[in-house]
């Protein structure tokens, strides 16, 4: 089995040694560095290149510069998603978002996660859980969704949050640990 494999079924892998992984990081690197140097006012043209950054993207979206990810092709938003500036996707695994998402400043999206156990650690060996977002969602600024969480429709996330665990549909979250608050 292939690190990049491994990587997708969320297994330990090995992402600083494999050449091809590091070829497509290098690649989506190199495309978000040319994304964030359009103009702002090029609107089509900036959701023309994101389309050869992401993997999958509905009619209507915008993320606003800057905005950085590892791979880009395991990204997949739905119609109208907006993201404000410095968004940032660490996309080993799947990062889903549904229709009518909102992301505020600043706010990231780790699939990556590392193992305890510091010899493993200190090979660098890591791992990669999909991140999935139901439809109608709005994330408040420096909000974290770590590895492995799922977040229901419906839902708002607190700004400064960090997402730890799943956040069922139609609540309010927030804090760090991300907790509901109250049901909509």
């Amino acid at each position: 089995m292939t690190e990049k494999e491994k990587m997708l079924l969320g297994e330990i892998y090995d992402a600083n040694c494999n050449e091809e992984l590091i070829a497509e990081r290098m690649k989506a690197q190199d495309l978000c560095y040319e994304y964030n140097q359009l103009k702002p006012s090029k609107i089509k043209e900036r959701g023309e290149f994101l389309r050869k950054i992401l993997g999958k993207t509905k009619a209507n979206f915008l993320i606003e510069q800057p905005f950085v990810c590892d791979y880009g092709y395991n990204i997949k938003i739905g119609e109208n998603f907006y993201a404000n500036h410095n968004l940032t996707i660490l996309d080993g695994n799947k990062v889903t978002f549904g229709d009518n998402v909102f992301v505020g400043p600043n706010c990231g999206f780790y699939t990556a996660g590392h193992p305890l156990d510091f010899p493993t650690r200190n090979q660098g060996l890591e791992y990669a859980k999909p991140i999935e977002v139901g439809d109608n969602v709005w994330f408040g600024g420096n909000v974290v969704v770590l590895s492995g969480v799922k977040i229901g429709s419906n839902s708002v996330i607190g700004a400064g949050s960090v997402v730890t665990k799943d956040i069922p549909s139609n609540v309010v979250a927030v804090g760090n640990p991300c907790k509901v608050l109250k049901y909509i």
